[in-house]
C-alpha cells in the first residue's frame, strides 16, 4: 500500500469521510434503484404506536404427543389470537411435566399453556405461571374451532382484546385466582411488536354449571355489537397447584367427574336397561307358564242383563230348490260343446 503524503508539517493527511447520503463524494443524496422502491412497497409497514414495551410477558403454546385434529386447530387459532406467544415441538408422553419448566426457560417464557391428550379421545389443559407457579388443570370439552363454526365476525391480527369476566370471578377466592391467570396470559402486552394498537374483539370468561365458558366476540363499530369469531371450548376445573405443573393442591373441584368414571356411568345405565328389559320378559313367560285359576261365576252377574226378543219359528213343507253355481253350469255347456266338436270332427 503506497504511504500517505506527507505535508510540510510532517503531519499525514487523512481522507475526508464522505457526507451522509452522498453517493460519489458529492452532496446530493443516492437515487433509489428501482429494486428498492420494490421492496419498499411489498414491505410490511412497522407499528403505528410507538410506545415503550414494558410488559414483557410471553406465552408457550404446545401440546403432548397423541392429539386429534381439532386439538391441533385450537392450538393454532390460540397461537394467531395471541402475538406474544412462541410454539415448540410436542412433548414425548414418557416426559415428566417439570421438564415443562426447563423448555419455558429456553424460550425465554415465564407462562405456559400445555395441553395434555390421553386416550386419543381426553384433552386437558395447563394453564402454568413458569416457574414459581400457581399452575392449573382443566377438563377441555366441547371444542369449536375458527374453521369449524363458520362465523361471520372477523377481527384484526394482532389486535389487543378486551376481558370480559363473570361476577362470579370476584366471589370466591380459587376463581379469584383463576382470574388473575387468565389476565396474566390471554391479555396482550400494551406497545409488544407484533401487536397493533386496536381494540376490536372480547374474550368472555362466564361461569355456569361449575365450569368456564370461553367465547371470542367481535365489537362492531357501528353499534357495539357482539359478533362471535371464535374459537370456543369449556373448561371444567379439577385442582390449583400451589407450583408450576404440580406441588400442593390449593383447590379441588369436589364436582369434578373424570371422563372415565363418566363412560363408566353411561355403560352401567346402559346394561340397567337392559337387564330390566330382560327381567320383564322373564315375567311375562312365567305368567303364561302358571295355571289360569277358574274365578267362580257371580249370580248377580245376569241381573240387570235384559233378555233378547225370540223370533218364531218357521216350518218349512217344500224343500227348498237348489242353487245353481253359474260357474259350474258354464264349465258344463264349455265340456257340452267340446264333445259337439269331436263328433262333428270324426263324422268328416
Amino acid at each position: 500500500m503506497a504511504a500517505a503524503k506527507r505535508k510540510r508539517g510532517g503531519a499525514a493527511t487523512r481522507p475526508r469521510k464522505r457526507a451522509k447520503g452522498a453517493a460519489n463524494g458529492t452532496g446530493l443524496p443516492a437515487k433509489p434503484s428501482p429494486q428498492g422502491e420494490e421492496r419498499e412497497a411489498h414491505s410490511i409497514p412497522a407499528p403505528v404506536s410507538k410506545g415503550k414495551w414494558k410488559n414483557k410477558e410471553r406465552v408457550l403454546i404446545f401440546s403432548s404427543r397423541g392429539i386429534n385434529f381439532r386439538t391441533r386447530h385450537l392450538m393454532h387459532d390460540l397461537r394467531t389470537l395471541m402475538p406474544h406467544s412462541k410454539a415448540d415441538t410436542k412433548m414425548d408422553r414418557k416426559d415428566k411435566l417439570f421438564v415443562i419448566n426447563e423448555i419455558c426457560e429456553i424460550k425465554n417464557c415465564n407462562k405456559c399453556i400445555f395441553f395434555e391428550a390421553k386416550k386419543k379421545q381426553d384433552l386437558y389443559m395447563w394453564l402454568s405461571n413458569s416457574p414459581q407457579g400457581p399452575s392449573a388443570k382443566f377438563l377441555v370439552q366441547n371444542i369449536h374451532t375458527l374453521a369449524e363454526l363458520k362465523m361471520t365476525g372477523n377481527c384484526l391480527r394482532g389486535s389487543r382484546p378486551l376481558l370480559s369476566f363473570d361476577p362470579v370471578f370476584d366471589q370466591e377466592p380459587h376463581y379469584a385466582l383463576l382470574k388473575e391467570l387468565f389476565i396474566q396470559i390471554f391479555s396482550t402486552p400494551q406497545y409488544h411488536p407484533k401487536s397493533q394498537p386496536f381494540v376490536d374483539h372480547v374474550f368472555t370468561f362466564s361461569i355456569t354449571d361449575n365450569r368456564i365458558w370461553f367465547r371470542n366476540y367481535q365489537i362492531m363499530e357501528e353499534d357495539a355489537s357482539l359478533v362471535e369469531i371464535g374459537p370456543r371450548f369449556v373448561l371444567n376445573l379439577i385442582k390449583i397447584f400451589q407450583g408450576s405443573f404440580g406441588g400442593p393442591t390449593l383447590y379441588e373441584n369436589p364436582h369434578y367427574q373424570s371422563p372415565n368414571m363418566h363412560r363408566r356411568m353411561t355403560r352401567l345405565a346402559i346394561a340397567a336397561k337392559f337387564r330390566e328389559k330382560h327381567q320383564v320378559k322373564d315375567l311375562q313367560k312365567l305368567r303364561k307358564k302358571e295355571e289360569k285359576t277358574i274365578i267362580p261365576e257371580d249370580p248377580t252377574e245376569t241381573v240387570f242383563d235384559t233378555p233378547a226378543e225370540e223370533k218364531p219359528l218357521e216350518i218349512m213343507l217344500v224343500k227348498p230348490e237348489l242353487k245353481v253355481n253359474l260357474k259350474k253350469k258354464k264349465k258344463l255347456f264349455q265340456r257340452q260343446r267340446k264333445r259337439q266338436k269331436k263328433k262333428s270332427r270324426v263324422g268328416v
